[in-house]
């Protein structure tokens, strides 16, 4: 992973997606020059899945003869990688096509593609009301580019949003986009089948199926051979990953795929994203405890602190069995091992009642970090067919910022306790403000700034840290 959990997501970033490690970031392609005739654009929205599946992308497309570049206007072929968990990221998207349209205009050769959640979800309307729109390819159907290039070459739409129940792209070996040369991300599953009903993941990106374990040690092997020194172990819900072999000898489950990995080297830090509540076990977290190079980071998305609200949100889970999975973290694992969150507010009937419930839960857990949302009904979901959307948008925003103050408050008070400790840091960038300053992650995912002195990027790094603020500990090399 080449980036760290931001503390605080505000009214315009985008949603998690599936709860996949989320992020409101869009992600250009960098540059790759072979030689290769056609040139590849592709912006990529929304979570950690989709940035994992654009470098699926261009890897089927550089076997066809597609160099990757940051120039929309140089472009061939231009690709959107969309995330439907909410509103404002599908009306992004639709903006940033008009933008893309006056490209194309000026170079009429450009083919232009919707990849995704979005695509599968709004396959006709591309079609039909975005003229600009030539590709539209759902998450299951990368293999199936280069055929519909082809037809599209031949002046027709190409157009696959079939959904598998078997695609892992397990054999593909992803070109890194953007990478940073340290962190990388590991899809270990697809799909999901959780049914929480404001989701629209299930029905985007459809059931789960768990890739074959030794493709994904391989690729972690390979890493390790390039170079890397952290994989993020990527998947809608990881603790139900489940894998057996053909001939039934061989079951893997999570918390052994963990191990295995982190046995490929001890040099190599491992992190995972996403955890589910109803499925996080004692296994999985004895197995973090026993390994140091296994960070010490879980996400755990709780979305509410109200039983009732989460029985309409269909987790599965009640606020006892959340706090429970809290104590076990912490009993085994340890205060320092760092919890995020996701939390939505105002979702359909909360009572005021209620959202102090959720608040009363943050503060009884003292999340790290965590990812805040107002309610944001989507179409198709259980929640837009079966619940309505009640509660007022004001009373959302303010809910909304109520948890964001609260969160606030709590990420400070939990990066204060690192001052005045060494922190084992992995140097990934540059810091933002200068290149005298190295940026990195300790094993809590806590953002640690500190002098560049001699070191580079992929040196591990003890650092004296010295101050903190609610996003950043600040500290000295020791």
């Amino acid at each position: 992973m080449s980036q760290a959990l931001l503390t605080l997501d505000f009214l315009d970033k985008e949603a998690p997606a599936a709860e996949a490690t989320p992020s409101g970031e869009v992600r250009i392609t960098a540059p790759t020059r072979t030689g290769r005739q056609r040139k590849l654009y592709i912006e990529s929205y929304g979570c950690q899945m989709n940035f994992s599946d654009s470098e699926i992308v261009s890897s089927i497309l550089f076997d066809e003869g597609f160099d990757t570049t940051d120039d929309l206007a140089s472009a061939d072929l231009v690709l959107l990688n969309t995330c439907s968990i909410r509103e404002k990221a599908e009306q992004t998207v639709r903006m940033r096509l008009s933008q893309i349209n006056s490209h194309k205009k000026r170079n009429p050769g450009m083919l232009v593609g919707v990849l995704g959640c979005m695509a599968e979800r709004l396959k006709s309307k591309f079609l039909e009301e975005e003229k600009i729109v030539d590709l539209v390819v759902g998450p299951d159907a990368y293999r199936d580019l280069p055929q519909l290039i082809s037809q599209v070459d031949g002046g027709q739409k190409g157009v696959n949003v079939l959904l598998s129940r078997e695609e892992t792209y397990a054999d593909i070996t992803p070109v890194r986009l953007n990478s940073n040369g340290v962190s990388a991300f590991i899809s270990i599953m697809r799909g999901c089948d959780n049914m929480c009903s404001f989701c629209v993941v299930p029905f985007t990106r459809g059931r789960e199926r768990s890739r074959d374990t030794h493709s994904i040690l391989r690729e972690a092997a390979d890493l390790i051979a390039a170079g890397y020194k952290e994989v993020t172990l990527l998947g809608q819900n990881v603790d139900s990953y489940k894998w057996a072999s053909t001939d039934g000898t061989e079951h893997v489950n999570f918390a052994q795929l963990l191990e295995r990995v982190a046995l490929l080297s001890p040099a190599l830090r491992v992190r995972f994203s996403t955890s589910h509540p109803k499925d996080i076990t004692d296994e999985v977290l004895h197995t973090m405890a026993r390994h140091e190079n296994i960070c010490k980071f879980i996400h755990l998305p709780a979305q509410s602190g109200n039983s009732r609200v989460l029985a309409l949100m269909n987790r599965t889970y009640d606020r006892a069995w959340y706090e429970e999975r809290v104590q076990a973290i912490r009993r085994i694992l340890g205060d320092d091992c760092a919890i995020s969150s996701d939390m939505i507010s105002g979702f359909c009937s909360e009572t005021e009642e209620e959202h102090q419930d959720t608040l009363s839960l943050m503060n009884h857990v003292r999340y790290d970090m965590a990812y805040m949302f107002f309610y944001s009904e989507r179409p198709g979901t259980l929640a837009a067919r079966k619940l309505a959307d009640d509660i007022p948008l004001e009373t959302k925003k303010r809910r909304l910022q109520e948890i964001i103050d609260l969160q606030q408050v709590h990420s400070a008070e939990r990066n204060q306790r690192g001052i005045g400790r060494v922190h084992r840091v992995l140097a990934e960038n540059f810091s933002k403000r200068s290149k005298e300053h190295l940026s990195g992650r300790n094993s809590q995912n806590q953002v640690v700034i500190f002098p560049r002195q001699s070191f580079v990027k992929g040196d591990y790094v003890d650092v004296l840290v010295h101050s903190a603020s609610a996003s950043t500990l600040l500290g000295t090399p020791v």
